[in-house]
This record gives structure tokens, sequence and C-alpha cells, in this order.
């Protein structure tokens, strides 16, 4: 079987080699579990993380991380609507437990990051960096850039954003509520993906 690399040489791999390849990558995963349950103290927390498309059954943890993570946060609703319309929705997961999620729309040449957020008490573990890593690989197939909104008080998203290379482009006046009936501008940053 012939396949290209990524500086599109062309390569001989046997199918053999091929299957070697994908088994090596699936019994890593299983021994990790397994290593997980037996020897508990041998795996570290970030080696059980997975990545994975949301589904409308993961709303219910969802919905609490959004609540209790935002003052003015979203609705099941809107949760709804980006996987009806088929953004990039993914979990961040340990078993059965969601540690925190990320949302990107796509279109035109451009990835926006909508919602990026982490549970509160797993925030500062490397979890929004993991999601933000994998958001960013996922717009590399279609996008030329990426885009995303952050409240200016958000330093440690902010600082995030900053060290993982994207750049404040402007300001948008009013973007976000705040207390009192107030809003709040948010920090536009971009990264350029070309």
């Amino acid at each position: 079987m012939l396949l290209y690399d990524n500086s599109h040489q062309l390569n001989n791999i046997t199918m053999r080699d091929l299957l070697d390849r994908i088994k090596d990558f699936v019994v890593y995963d299983a021994d990790v579990e397994f290593y997980a349950k037996v020897f508990p103290e041998s795996v570290g927390r970030k080696e059980l993380m997975r990545l994975r498309k949301m589904n409308r059954t993961d709303l219910d943890q969802v919905v609490t991380i959004e609540k209790a993570s935002y003052q003015f946060p979203w609705g099941e609703d809107i949760f709804r609507d980006c996987i009806n319309m088929r953004y990039q929705n993914w979990i961040c997961e340990i078993g059965d437990e969601i540690l925190g999620y990320g949302i990107m729309s796509m279109a035109v040449g451009e990835a926006h990051i909508l919602n990026l957020c982490i549970s509160p008490k797993e925030q500062k573990q490397g979890i929004g960096r993991k999601i933000l890593e994998h958001l960013i690989s996922v717009a590399y197939t279609e996008a030329e850039t990426m885009f995303l909104e952050v409240r200016p008080t958000n330093i440690h998203a902010i600082s995030l954003y900053e060290s993982m290379g994207f750049n404040e482009i402007a300001v948008r006046r009013n973007y976000y509520p705040a207390e009192n009936n107030n809003r709040e501008d948010a920090l536009m940053f971009a990264l350029e993906l070309i």
C-alpha cells in the first residue's frame, strides 16, 4: 500500500505496518485504563483525559459547569443549537465526568471560538490548553484565522491565549452583559493559522 506522509514524500508501508501502528495506539489507551484501575498511582490525571464530540446526553453536565463558571451563562437551548448546527463541540472528560468543553464555528476560512469553559474545580490543570490545542488543530483543516472574545477581567484566559500565539486585535464595546444591567467590553483575539 502507498501512503503520503506530511512532507508529501511517497512511502511504502505494508498493511501490517499500518495495523501495528493503529494497534500500538489502541493498546496504549487500553493499558492506561488498565493501569489506572489496578495501579492508580502509576497514571496521572492528564493521561486519563479524553477529548470527544459533545452530544445531547452531555448537556446536563455542560450546563451545570456553565452555570458554575459564569454569572451570565448560556442556556441549554444555546448548546442544543450548537450541536444542531454541527459546530465543533468538544468535551474533555475522565470517565463519565466532564471537566470542560469548547465550542467553535467555522466558515469562509475563519474559525471562531464561541465558548471555552472549564469546571471551576478543574481549572489551572491544563484542561483549557488541551481543549484549545485540539480546536486549533481542527481549525487548521479549514480556516486561515481563528478568533475569540474574552472579558478583560479574565486574566487567566488571556494569559492562555497569548501563550498559544493569539494577539489582541480589537475591543468590542459593550459585548458582554454585566451586573446592574450594565455591559462589559470584550477583547478580541486572533491567531493566524497559515
